[in-house]
C-alpha cells in the first residue's frame, strides 16, 4: 500500500490522500505540494504555464508528463528522477488552489469553504494520477471517483 502525503503536512488534506491512496490501490510513498493563492496569482499562473488568461479554481502540474485521460496505476519506477533519495518517496507533482475561487464556490454550491478545498485538493490529487475531464467518459469517471474518495471520507455538500 501508499502512504500518499502532503508537503509539510496537513491533517486534512493528508486524510483525503490517504483515502484517495487506499481507493486507488496505490503502492509505494509520494508526496503532493500543495500551495494556496489569491485569484490574481492563479490567473498569472495559469497565463503563464497554460496560455490561458483566466483565474481558476485549482491548478494542477504533475511530475510525469500524463496523457490526459490515461490512468495509470502509481508506481515508484515511472518516477526515478522525482524521487527524495532519503525518504523513498516520489513527489507526485504540485497542486495550487486559489481560495478566493474556492470560498465564492462553496457559497455557490450551498457548502463549506472547507469542503470545497478538499474537493479540489481531490480533484488536483486525481489529475497528478492521469485523470481528466476532457470527454464525457472521463468526467464521469473522474467524478465518480472523487465522489467514492469524499464519501468513505464522509465528507458531504453540507460541510
Amino acid at each position: 500500500m501508499s502512504a500518499l502525503c502532503v508537503a509539510g503536512g496537513n491533517a486534512f488534506y493528508d486524510r483525503i490522500a490517504a483515502a484517495a491512496s487506499e481507493t486507488l490501490q496505490l503502492t509505494g510513498n509520494a508526496c503532493i505540494e500543495l500551495t494556496f493563492c489569491n485569484a490574481d496569482e492563479i490567473r498569472a499562473l495559469n497565463r503563464e504555464m497554460r496560455g490561458i488568461d483566466k483565474a481558476t479554481d485549482v491548478l494542477s502540474f504533475p511530475s510525469l508528463a500524463l496523457q490526459a485521460g490515461q490512468y495509470e496505476p502509481f508506481t515508484p519506477q515511472r518516477y526515478p528522477l522525482d524521487t527524495d533519495p532519503i525518504s523513498g518517496a516520489v513527489l507526485l507533482g504540485s497542486i495550487v488552489i486559489c481560495e478566493q475561487i474556492a470560498c465564492e464556490q462553496a457559497r455557490e454550491y450551498g457548502h463549506g469553504e472547507t469542503r470545497e478545498k478538499g474537493y479540489l485538493f481531490l480533484h488536483g490529487v486525481l489529475h497528478l494520477l492521469g485523470f481528466d475531464h476532457i470527454d464525457e467518459q472521463d468526467r464521469a469517471r473522474m467524478r465518480a471517483t472523487e465522489e467514492q474518495i469524499l464519501l468513505a471520507l464522509d465528507i458531504r455538500r453540507e460541510e
